[in-house]
């Protein structure tokens, strides 16, 4: 059993930055794909970013040029830098780990941005 815990969600005004922590408790890269996905409320959960094993990432258009997916193998964490944020980011982000067949979530975070 993988469990994905979140940090660093909070309320932030437009045009400022946060960055998300997602900690696993085995090696993220182990993981085939760890990405982030958010929902907003009346929503369905959208897909953000991921990072694959080899370190390819892909990014949601929406996202594109503001948000940066990484992570750090001797933390086991994956991140997410969110910059240039507008009100309509805000959401309850998720951290997703794919481990073979195997699907995990974590509990999610929420962001908030003001306009």
């Amino acid at each position: 059993q993988v469990q994905l815990v979140e940090s660093g969600g909070g309320l932030v005004q437009a045009g400022g930055s946060l960055r998300l922590s997602c900690a696993a408790s085995v090696s993220t890269f182990r993981a085939h794909v760890t990405g982030w996905y958010r929902q907003a409320p009346g929503k369905q959960r959208e897909l953000v970013a991921t990072i694959d094993s080899v370190g390819n990432t892909y990014y949601a258009d929406s996202v594109k040029g503001r948000f940066s997916i990484s992570r750090d193998s001797a933390k086991n964490t994956v991140y997410l830098q969110m910059n240039s944020l507008k009100p309509e980011d805000t959401a309850v982000y998720y951290c997703k780990a794919e481990y073979g067949f195997d699907v995990y979530w974590g509990q999610g975070t929420q962001v908030t941005v003001s306009s």
